[in-house]
């Protein structure tokens, strides 16, 4: 069973400051956070430092672009960390791509070779092992928050991969380990990126994300609601967190928004 005092008593240095939540079930811990955030009418008692919140179950989990996400008891991480910004909003661009770096290299040094998807999946043998969903808010001395959610299938049952309806991942090997040990992990790896994030915006993260990327030099089409709005081959990121593809006008940068990617057929 998942534990705040456990978690807590696993983290390094670089999470210590962090409040810890475990709950059975909660429609959504991303939407638990949002409610929580300082504002001009309860900024006296809204949280004032990072809260990490993680639920057994979600009954309303969010992705991206409004879709559901679905999860299990003990078969999946669901979670989510607010954190606090010194802003403004535009230095948070690529934040998505940065918390990838932080999943992707904590599960390597966990013998869990990842690969990154652009802007916010994980991907392990070519299908999705987790989804980061990343919502912010401005406070009002200028500050900004964001609620950084994740979730990661450990051990997905046959009933909810085929609720799901397309190709997942799972990781037995993490579905192995102690889940307070494994969540204490990514959370000082998280934590210590967020912090490196605040200082320095994306740039010092490109090279890694793009090192984890998974279809470079792939030909792929960008989707918006379904519609092809551009096509070419996957060339990376630039330092603003942008995608680069290689079309036969020339590189073009793809801001992230709401787009899809996929593998041209």
């Amino acid at each position: 069973m998942l534990d705040a005092a456990a978690i807590h008593a696993g983290c390094a240095a670089s999470a210590s400051h962090i409040a810890i939540e475990v709950v059975p079930e909660t429609g959504s811990t991303n939407a638990d956070l949002l409610a929580r955030l300082p504002s001009g009418a309860d900024a006296g008692t809204a949280m004032s430092g990072p809260v990490l919140r993680i639920a057994e179950r979600q009954t309303a989990g969010r992705g991206r672009a409004g879709r559901s996400w679905l999860s299990a008891p003990g078969s999946s991480l669901t979670f989510s960390l607010a954190w606090r910004f010194r802003g403004p909003l535009h230095r948070l661009a690529g934040l998505p791509l940065a918390v990838g770096v932080a999943l992707a290299e904590t599960l390597a040094g966990l013998n869990v070779p990842v690969q990154l998807k652009w802007p916010n999946d994980v991907m392990k043998d070519g299908a999705k092992l987790a989804g980061i969903l990343v919502e912010t808010q401005a406070a009002p001395d200028g500050a900004i928050w964001a609620v950084i959610g994740c979730g990661m299938n450990l051990a997905l049952p046959d009933e909810l991969e085929a609720a799901v309806g397309r190709a997942v991942a799972s990781a037995p090997w993490l579905a192995q380990m102690d889940r307070n040990t494994l969540m204490a992990t990514l959370l000082s790896r998280l934590a210590a990126v967020l912090a490196e994030f605040d200082d320095t915006g994306f740039a010092p993260f490109t090279e890694r994300w793009n090192a984890l990327q998974g279809w470079r030099g792939a030909a792929v089409n960008i989707l918006d609601n379904g519609t092809v709005i551009q096509q070419g081959r996957a060339a990376g990121v630039d330092d603003a967190g942008r995608l680069l593809l290689d079309t036969p006008a020339g590189r073009v940068a793809v801001l992230s928004g709401d787009v899809s990617l996929r593998l041209a057929s």
